[in-house]
């Protein structure tokens, strides 16, 4: 049997394999929304949270030295 021969048996019976089982895992799409959205939110997390300190930061009073 040629090797061209032997490999399309090989891969033709991996296919049939493949297709057979049915329950191959889940699709990535979901998981990439799923992942997207993660993102949307600590990405407003984080912007809330830089919003919040600024606005912190530029309510503190200057320094002022002490005067005798």
């Amino acid at each position: 049997m040629s090797i061209l021969s032997y490999l399309h048996v090989v891969v033709t019976t991996r296919l049939a394999e493949l297709r057979r089982d049915g329950e191959r895992g889940d699709s990535p799409v979901p998981t990439a929304v799923i992942i997207a959205g993660l993102v949307v939110v600590a990405m407003a997390v984080t912007a809330l949270a830089m919003t919040k300190a600024d606005n912190w930061m530029t309510n503190i009073p200057s320094y002022e030295k002490p005067t005798k």
